[in-house]
């Protein structure tokens, strides 16, 4: 697998596309998969002198990837969709065992990245503007958009790769050059991403810096965020980090787009698919081990059922088979690292000192297959909805059971009385209810789903949410539109030179 995908015993601080750098930087990052702990390789970590480097290369790119016509510029995205197909089960695999999602998972996760090339491949010839009447006589009016140069891009652990496509397959047909720098945390499977980019850029003659990528540390993206070089820094984490990247770039008047934290509920009305609810809780609160921003953190149950869903609940969780993420099977792999553990039990410690009661879960795994210290069993609490770490997003399997009584808008206001507006879902067959959740006094979130779970968004959608989840839109829809600048041309084709508002102006001789 890591033979296929380029991975060395110790691998360069950065890449431009064709060529590597930062082979003799003294800074070495030695990666462990969470899986078992095994050592996976090493990594040199870049210096400000090697991102200054990559920017101006990026810059000289640039110049030649806008004049490239759009449709010949989905067209090497095309390409790199191939180059991923062909490389799918080995890339997959690196995610699940860098990260430690399930293998399905990280197959998942490159499919998103061949479905995002296919989407931008059509979008490249869909990048349209509009025509507007002009006031003035013989005068048209049209909007275009046009690529805004550099776009860095930085992304987190838990989709390793996943998120960059979706910005740097949009920014590239809209003629923008992407800068990389991926979690210190997954930086293999970035580095792997460059050299399957790598065999396509140097099949079509093409430049380097159109897609680069650099491993560092948080340094590295406090550069990219205050650097005036980068007109768009696309910035996947936190709230806090994302606050900090958000102040930087906007003291720049730059543009920024922000996929930050999520604290998702899924409320379960009278009128619930128990069933089908439950498969989708589970998913939820559980997949990639509660790694993702969009897993379930809080389950809002009518009073009706809540006894027989959390009994439903306590009967599921025992039994969820936990291991090693390539293996057959399991459905819960490992946190990304010890002080992911750290979290998770200090957040269950301290949900319970303000009242909360944990029904199930809450150990760290030990023995034969567990000996990483990462395996945990994901905790269910009763909570109630005001409770501070109820309304913290923390990033590991906890699913918060908070019990409503009366109609869907009493579900709804507890669902939106949490700082974060990322992904929301609701399970009822009324459709009054389903209709007031998705109407714009119901859900304040930027993913409201009805009858289906809080993640597993599909491409074709604009990803994102409101509030301290930032207010960004990545991937499908519109979305494009935030990778490129917008320009209003008027065109005058008389011989006169009326002034619009019917202003007149007249000049003397």
């Amino acid at each position: 697998m890591l033979q296929q995908l380029g991975i060395k015993e110790v691998n360069p601080a950065y890449s431009t596309g064709l060529n590597w750098g930062g082979q003799n930087n003294k800074h070495v990052r030695e990666i462990y998969s969470p899986a078992d702990g095994n050592l996976i390789a090493s990594v040199h970590m870049a210096t400000a002198e090697d991102y200054d480097n990559v920017i101006a290369t990026a810059e000289q790119a640039f110049k030649v990837w806008r004049k490239v016509p759009a449709p010949k510029r989905g067209e090497i995205v095309r390409q790199i969709g191939n180059k991923l197909r062909e490389n799918k089960e080995a890339l997959g695999k690196l995610v699940s065992y860098e990260m430690g999602k399930i293998l399905q998972e990280g197959l998942g996760e490159v499919q998103e990245m061949i479905d995002i090339c296919d989407f931008a491949v059509g979008l490249s010839r869909q990048l349209q503007g509009s025509t507007l009447h002009s006031e003035r006589p013989s005068h048209r009016m049209y909007d275009q958009y046009h690529p805004l140069g550099v776009v860095g891009v930085i992304s987190a652990f838990n989709f390793p790769v996943a998120v960059w496509s979706w910005n740097a397959m949009l920014a590239a047909v809209c003629g923008d050059v992407t800068v990389w720098k991926p979690s210190e945390k997954t930086p293999l499977t970035a580095i792997a991403c460059q050299h399957i980019i790598r065999e396509v850029l140097a099949a079509n003659e093409l430049p380097e810096g159109i897609f680069s990528v650099i491993i560092g540390d948080a340094e590295i993206g406090s550069k990219m965020a205050h650097d005036t070089r980068v007109p768009l820094v696309s910035a996947t984490g936190s709230t806090r980090m994302g606050k900090k990247v958000g102040e930087a770039v906007g003291a720049r008047l730059g543009k920024s787009l922000l996929e930050l934290g999520g604290n998702n509920a899924i409320i379960m009305t009278e009128h619930a698919d128990i069933e089908m609810a439950l498969r989708a809780v589970v998913f939820g609160a559980v997949g990639t081990c509660g790694q993702r921003c969009t897993s379930t953190r809080r389950l809002i149950i009518h009073d009706s059922i809540y006894n027989e869903v959390r009994d439903r609940l306590l009967k599921i969780y025992p039994n969820l088979p936990i291991g090693n993420p390539l293996n057959a099977g399991t459905l819960v792999g490992p946190l990304i690292d010890k002080h992911a553990v750290d979290m998770f039990l200090n957040a269950l410690e301290s949900v319970q000192k303000e009242g909360g009661k944990l029904l199930v879960g809450g150990d760290i795994l030990s023995g034969e297959g567990y000996e990483t210290g990462t395996y945990v069993t994901p905790a269910i609490v009763e909570a109630e909805n005001h409770y501070h770490m109820v309304q913290e997003e923390t990033f590991a399997p906890i699913l918060y059971l908070i019990k409503y009584s009366g109609s869907v808008e009493n579900a709804i206001e507890i669902q939106n009385g949490v700082k974060q507006g990322l992904s929301s879902s609701i399970f009822s067959t009324n459709m009054l209810e389903t209709e007031a959740f998705v109407s714009h006094w119901g859900s304040d979130c930027g993913i409201a789903n009805v009858n289906i779970g809080t993640s597993g968004a599909e491409i074709g959608g604009a990803f994102g949410g409101e509030k301290d989840t930032g207010g960004g839109r990545e991937s499908g829809s519109d979305a494009w539109r935030i990778y490129m600048r917008r320009q209003t041309n008027t065109i005058n084709f008389s011989r006169e030179l009326p002034l619009a508002q019917g202003i007149e102006f007249k000049i003397m001789d």
